[in-house]
């Protein structure tokens, strides 16, 4: 029979990936993204697409409702993905701005999750994706509200995971480093619109934070293409026991072994000396 997935954060990137090749597998995607703009064009191509956006729960309920009506009310996979990274040191983030963060990164997540599970609990049986990050279990510096939401992400996964257990619902963290996306243009636009960095007491690091968000091409020599993330989507959707944790790039699986084997002093001079 053919399976149902619903997938966030379609414009471009990994979502946008994720769903033509999915679509091409024979599944039936649900493709979302915020934009009506960005809808119309997935629909151009062939992908059913729905107007999503995380930070409005009016918006996420109307999707849930209009998809079930489509699908007679089925749904076999959720694949969040949505989320944008917000530049900036901690002490110059304003409580409106990290609440910002956390609406569409965070609590957007967990409200379409919970839209979704009583679905996948009366059919039995259901897979939950979410995109993590590496810095879904480490912190880099200059990334503290995305830092976050991704551990908050993960504490609230792993709960969920335990509160399922016997359901039938798998939930899976997928966990990339750089991989190529719209990330880094998107994450400088939020820095510019929400960060008084020429006025900050960063201003110099600052500097760097541009270069490295302006920087042409890749973020580093490990990054890698969306379909690295989509061959750990396809494990954690058609496996029988899918991992609870799938690691993606070099980066990530070494500074997972760093993180079990350093003392935290040592591994915040580590993170210190990353370029």
């Amino acid at each position: 029979m053919e399976k149902t997935i619903l997938i966030t954060g379609c414009s471009s990137g990994i979502g946008y990936y994720v769903a033509k090749q999915l679509q091409q597998r024979g599944y039936r995607v649900f493709a979302t993204a915020r934009k009506i703009a960005d809808v119309e064009k997935l629909k151009t191509e062939g992908l059913e697409s729905l107007q999503l956006d995380l930070a409005d729960s009016a918006s996420i309920q109307a999707a849930v409702k209009a998809m079930l009506k489509l699908t007679d009310g089925k749904l076999d996979a959720l694949f969040n993905n949505g989320a944008y990274g917000q530049p900036g040191a901690v002490e110059d983030l304003s409580r409106a701005v990290l609440r910002e963060q956390f609406e569409t990164n965070l609590f957007g997540w967990m409200e379409l999750t919970n839209a979704v599970i009583p679905i996948m609990r009366k059919q039995g049986q259901g897979r939950i994706i979410h995109n993590s990050s590496i810095l879904g279990f480490m912190s880099m510096p200059y990334r503290g509200a995305y830092n976050a939401s991704k551990h908050a992400l993960e504490g609230l996964a792993d709960t969920q995971r335990l509160e399922l257990h016997g359901s039938g619902i798998f939930i899976s963290l997928i966990q990339p480093g750089p991989i190529r996306s719209r990330f880094r243009e998107n994450g400088r636009m939020m820095f510019l619109h929400n960060i008084a960095w020429e006025q900050s007491f960063y201003r110099e690091k600052y500097q760097s934070v541009l270069a490295r968000l302006e920087k042409e091409g890749n973020a580093s020599k490990f990054t890698q293409s969306p379909d690295a993330v989509y061959q750990r989507v396809i494990h954690a959707l058609e496996n029988p026991r899918p991992q609870i944790r799938y690691y993606v790039t070099f980066p990530t699986y070494l500074f997972a072994t760093l993180r079990r084997i350093l003392p935290y002093r040592w591994m915040d001079w580590v993170i210190r000396h990353i370029p």
